[in-house]
């Protein structure tokens, strides 16, 4: 049976994050997407120059109506965009509290423009961590959520994802991406300890979405039926390929897209 996985996140019209991004990201790993749209981005691989949230009922009603009509196996939710649209995300989910939701608490875009408006990180964390099976931050974002100073070492990420899990998730994996050197290892915690997932930094400027990418594949393994360590593990190698194969893409002079199709699309049509 195809699995059939919902996105609630926002538009990126150059295709490279939000809901493009993850529909792509689905496909590429065999599950049927559907998306749930939050806010529309003005934005390219240079940044984002604006974004126009979607008013909170209208987004419950697309929510509503999928699951009122269509099986949903998993959940992701990226950007939120407002307050007003978490607590309408999670008023609608609590009501799906068997299907396995993912939550990449998107913040920043990769530019630097905000994404969030300042009063929405306290719903998300008080209305949606709780909901989640997982959560996917980077350290930024594990920072903004915790009020903390951003994690800079291994033991300090340990310390935060233990911190995020008493928020209320089943499980966090906490991406570290943003610590200096060759390596960049995610930590992920749950029920059953803690693993941590090493990897090399690719050197590339082709970086555009891949928290989205990451969370979506994630979403769609989980769907499946794989453990959370499993879908991890499955996820990020599917990811890395798509880094590193990211540069036989021509998108925009800023940061590009990865290639989410880089294991179907070798030797060309």
């Amino acid at each position: 049976m195809i699995r059939n996985v919902l996105s609630i996140a926002g538009s990126d019209p150059s295709g490279g994050a939000g809901i493009q991004a993850d529909l792509k990201s689905f496909s590429a790993r065999g599950v049927y997407g559907m998306a749930a749209i939050t806010a529309l981005t003005a934005q390219n691989t240079q940044g984002v120059s604006a974004f126009v949230p979607v008013e909170a009922d209208f987004l419950a009603e697309q929510i509503r109506m999928i699951f009122a009509d269509v099986r949903v196996d998993a959940v992701k939710i990226g950007m939120i965009a407002t307050a007003a649209n978490a607590i309408a995300v999670a008023e609608v989910l609590r009501a799906h509290t068997r299907v396995p939701i993912i939550l990449d608490p998107v913040m920043v875009a990769k530019g630097g423009a905000s994404l969030l408006d300042a009063d929405a990180v306290d719903a998300v964390r008080q209305h949606l961590l709780p909901l989640a099976t997982v959560i996917t931050p980077n350290l930024p974002e594990a920072a903004v959520l915790l009020r903390m100073e951003e994690a800079s070492d291994r033991a300090t990420m340990a310390d935060q994802a233990r911190r995020l899990m008493a928020l209320g998730p089943q499980a966090v994996l906490l991406k570290g991406g943003h610590l200096g050197g060759d390596e960049s290892p995610d930590v992920l915690l749950g029920p059953s300890g803690t693993e941590w997932f090493e990897g090399p930094r690719v050197e590339t400027e082709s970086t555009h979405g891949t928290g989205c990418s990451l969370s979506s594949a994630i979403t769609a393994e989980l769907a499946k039926g794989l453990s959370p360590r499993t879908a991890v593990r499955v996820a990020k190698d599917w990811l890395t390929g798509a880094i590193e194969e990211a540069e036989t893409l021509s998108v925009g002079s800023g940061h590009g897209p990865v290639h989410h199709f880089h294991h179907l699309w070798k030797g060309g049509f």
